[in-house]
């Protein structure tokens, strides 16, 4: 039996087939949207793009006028989107063929569970595996949420296609609906007019937990437990999948985090939850028609049942259905108490319930219900609220244990197991909330409350070993807070405060796990996390025994990452510090940034710092009596740290993982993996495979060979960081190429999120945020950050010894972490063009300037002849075949895109572009965005 990954393939007779009848459908939408002439023009710009006629190519964008471009860019950025939808209906149905078939596929949840029941302590690895994807800001996916939701409508039609096939569903109905869609999404503006601010960002990313991510999780839980049991092992109160959220709380360079985006984000969050607990609950309370006249009842629930508001004569022998109704009329008023933070409703009414609640689509179900008859009967006065959501577990059990005892073990599964799996996961605040601030504005703010309580008055200027004394001594000396003097406080410490109140308020009103971390930014020193603890301490968050948010430091740069460990051994040695990591059940969490490492000393030296680090700081851990465990700031892109999630996972240092993994998911990535139930069950189920894996596996081959691949390892990386920087901060003619040969400009005025593309102004590359410098070098086609430097650095290795290759080569075919760092530049190199992005060269006006893309494209061929080398293969992509026939397809089609990118920038450069027509360049951006499908 085959171990393989589950991919959609464009090979696939069925996305052929449905992705003729979508371009034809397009197509048709397209000719009545302009005449002949321009139609006959996108075609022959699909023909000489795929026979790979650039010059002919070029010459063609650049006799389209601008109003001509308005539906030639949306023609050709809608394409790869339709492809996109097609080879994701594809990847369902595996998902769901092979969960129902003894196929065996990379990361199945079943095989994972075999390969650990024989460890003796298999229980306990099950019982505390946690692994946490936070969903974040960010959002390189800068399509808007109504082109999200016509997706979703593409998808449901796709997946009816098979059945079309068979004559069960009618096809001309069929075409007609999907036409409509298409003819929709052709004339809806594709990307945002205006600038997401957070508050857009909290409810676009909801959608995905309404879609499919609490369905996912719950179902995945659920079997998770039941594949154990089939073992032996009964779990007690597995969480193997929970979420997280920066979304309100990362306010890290981005000055519109506020303490008001805060309870924003973890009141919307905890609606949504409420609102599918009610929903549930509906359905449980149509189901659940059991009579007394038939089947029993315990006591406790005939109690809850004299309770309810349901007091209609049809249901006086129906107990179970009352007591549901009591349950759901307990959690609304949890839902209202929320909304109306804690003001208690004297004449609340179910139609206040639906005014509460925002969303039509539960209106209209409890109306299709006929729940009117519940409205009537309720009465005009303040209904009890759940405090916690162990009180609302311990009212469904109350009712699991009555029907356990009646004998009706069948009752329980489904929607009432469902529900009581979404409460042990997602309580009343679905996702936990990291909070995040840069340690310049805790020094600040700190500096500034010592000063105003007359204890120092230049912080600041202190050294560090005097910054620690004196932040100690507040800590375990001095119970007041700093803040209770009526000195004026600047705007900054205000609203730091606030922000730090509401967290403790949240805290209190949803329970500990609504937040549970803060990190800190550019963590340097041990001052900066004692700096933190004296801002939790202003507003009861920690105290000398115990932090209820940890303070968790984020490493990002390379020297950031080399210093980690003198940081962290300082640290973990004081007393205050044990005593908070003992309250936190002996861990300590450390985030690692792949992006700025990456933008600091290239590809290989990031990823390589990184592996380092992460063994340094676990053994550190280790001595110290405390589980280090990581949270991995990934984005989407390889020069971000992207890449296959599970070979990300499974090539960390074995023993990094003890139990508990967290890892960024943003931009597209969330689309991609989370956009439909079955995909985000199948890559969640990997995420959890892989955890588990590479906590009880050594992957590779012969652990004895690892220092001597540790040592060529550090000779190889060292070399590339130099390479690396000689280009990106040694030459004076890169920062103008990469401005002139990129739409960073553009990027950077792109509606893509609420942060600003720079931490203060775009004045040198090391002030430039992550996403747009990766972003700007995919849709240029070169991919700068996720292969530059690597060529060189292994070619010089090579050539110092004839045997070093074939060292090489066996350190890719037995080492995972050496195979996913190359399989991730084959990938990047199978992306790139580098005929197109020397057509983005010609952009810059110096030859000078123009001149750094040959320095690029020597080193792009070095790379790719000597990946190949390594790998043993001819031709990129040769281990992903479905990957490479996926972009065979589409890249025709957005290969046009960056062509028509081009002219247009030459336009608005030269004052040919009016302002009517710039947002052109954004949807051509969205367009190439979508068919690399992780740029961001």
């Amino acid at each position: 039996m085959t171990t393989k990954k589950l991919e959609s393939s464009s090979s696939n007779g069925h996305i052929t087939e449905e992705v003729a009848i979508l371009k034809r459908l397009l197509d048709e939408t397209t000719q009545q949207l302009v005449g002949e002439e321009t139609f006959e023009t996108i075609q022959e710009l699909v023909s000489l793009s795929a026979t790979d006629q650039y010059v002919e190519l070029e010459k063609l964008v650049a006799t389209i006028s601008n109003d001509e471009m308005v539906v030639v860019a949306r023609y050709f950025s809608i394409l790869p989107l339709l492809i996109n939808i097609s080879e994701d209906v594809d990847l369902a149905y595996k998902v769901n063929y092979a969960n129902n078939t003894d196929s065996d596929y990379l990361g199945k949840l079943s095989a994972t569970i075999d390969t650990v029941s024989d460890k003796d302590n298999a229980k306990e690895i099950l019982e505390h595996v946690n692994v946490v994807p936070v969903l974040t800001a960010h959002p390189t996916q800068v399509q808007r949420k109504t082109v999200l939701e016509l997706t979703t409508q593409i998808h449901d039609l796709l997946r009816k296609y098979r059945d079309v096939q068979a004559g069960i569903v009618n096809r001309e109905k069929w075409l007609d609906e999907l036409r409509r869609y298409v003819e929709i999404i052709m004339q809806t503006d594709i990307i945002r007019e205006r600038k997401l601010k957070v508050k857009n960002e909290i409810t676009n990313v909801m959608e995905y937990y309404n879609v499919s991510l609490i369905k996912a999780i719950t179902k995945l839980t659920t079997e998770y437990k039941k594949l154990a049991s089939e073992r032996g092992l009964t779990l007690d109160n597995p969480r193997p999948i929970t979420m997280g959220m920066w979304i309100g709380g990362d306010r890290d360079g981005n000055p519109y985090v506020t303490a008001e985006t805060l309870r924003m984000s973890a009141t919307v969050q905890s609606e949504v939850i409420l609102n599918y607990y009610i929903e549930k609950l509906t359905t449980l309370y149509r189901t659940f028609s059991l009579s007394t006249t038939l089947c029993q009842a315990s006591d406790a629930v005939k109690e809850m049942a004299e309770h309810s508001n349901d007091t209609s004569v049809y249901r006086e022998n129906e107990p179970y259905r009352k007591a549901f109704n009591y349950i759901q009329s307990k959690v609304i008023q949890t839902l209202i108490e929320l909304k109306t933070d804690g003001i208690p409703k004297r004449t609340t009414t179910l139609g206040d319930v639906y005014t509460s609640t925002n969303n039509a689509s539960v209106v209209a179900r409890y109306v299709q219900d006929k729940l009117t008859e519940v409205a009537s009967e309720f009465k005009h006065e303040v209904f009890p609220h759940y405090t916690s959501a162990a009180d609302f577990k311990q009212d469904l059990l109350t009712i699991k244990e009555s029907l356990e005892a009646n004998g009706d073990h069948a009752l329980i599964k489904g929607d009432f197991e469902e529900l009581l799996q979404a409460v042990d996961v997602f309580g009343f605040y679905l996702a936990s909330i990291d909070m995040r601030q840069d340690s310049s504005v805790h020094e600040a703010c700190v500096a500034e409350l010592l000063k105003s309580a007359h204890i120092v008055d230049n912080y600041s200027e202190l050294s560090e070993d005097e910054k620690c004394q004196v932040l100690l001594k507040e800590l375990l000396e001095d119970p007041r807070p700093l803040s209770s003097t009526h000195a004026p406080k600047s705007e900054l410490l205000e609203k730091e405060l606030a922000i730090f109140r509401t967290a403790r308020e949240l805290k209190d009103q949803l329970g500990d796990d609504v937040i549970k971390q803060h990190i800190i930014s550019h963590t340097e020193s041990v001052s900066d996390m004692f700096e933190l603890a004296i801002m939790l301490k202003e507003v009861g968050l920690t105290d000398s025994e115990s932090a209820r948010i940890q303070i968790v430091p984020l490493f990002e740069t390379i020297e950031d990452l080399d210093n980690s460990r003198t940081i962290m051994t300082q640290y973990l040695e004081y007393d205050i510090v044990k005593n908070w990591i003992a309250a936190n059940k002996g861990y300590q969490e450390i985030m690692l940034g792949y992006s700025d490492s990456n933008k600091d000393g290239g590809y290989l030296a990031s990823g390589w710092t990184l592996y380092k680090a992460q063994n340094d700081l676990t053994k550190i851990g280790d001595d110290h009596g405390v589980k280090i465990t990581f949270f991995h700031g990934r984005g989407g892109t390889v020069g971000r740290g992207g890449g296959p999630s599970y070979e990300a996972i499974t090539s960390q240092p074995f023993g990094s993982i003890k139990d508990r993994i967290r890892l960024t998911e943003q931009g597209e990535i969330i689309e991609n993996k989370y956009g439909n139930k079955d995909a985000a069950y199948y890559n969640l189920e990997m995420l959890i495979s892989a955890s588990i894996n590479r906590m009880v596996t050594q992957m590779i081959a012969n652990p004895s060979e690892i220092d001597g691949f540790r040592e060529i390892m550090d000779a190889v990386v060292q070399d590339s960081n130099v390479i690396y920087r000689d280009l990106v901060f040694g030459n004076p003619h890169f920062y103008d190429y990469f401005f002139e040969a990129s739409p960073i400009k553009e990027v950077s005025s792109l509606n893509i999120g609420s942060r600003p593309a720079a931490r203060k102004t775009i004045t040198e590359i090391s002030g430039l945020r992550a996403i747009p410098w990766v972003f700007s070098w995919s849709q240029n086609r070169i991919m700068f950050p996720g292969w530059y430097g690597v060529g060189s650095a292994f070619k010089h290795f090579i050539d110092q010894d004839e045997a070093n290759l074939a060292k090489l080569q066996h350190m890719y075919k037995t080492w995972p972490f050496f195979n996913s760092l190359l399989s991730n530049v084959d990938m990047v190199l199978s992306k790139s063009n580098m005929n197109i992005a020397f057509q983005y060269a010609q952009l810059a006006k110096e030859e000078e300037v123009r001149d750094v893309f040959n320095i690029i494209l020597d080193e792009w061929q070095l790379t790719k002849n000597v990946i190949l080398a390594i790998e043993g293969h001819d031709e990129l992509l040769a281990e992903s075949p479905s990957l490479r026939a996926s972009l065979d397809y589409r890249l025709p089609y957005f290969n046009v895109l960056n062509y028509i990118q081009i002219e247009l920038i030459k336009r608005l450069r030269n004052d040919q572009l009016g302002e009517d027509y710039e947002k052109l360049i954004h949807i051509t951006i969205n367009g190439i965005a979508t068919g690399l499908r992780n740029s961001g």
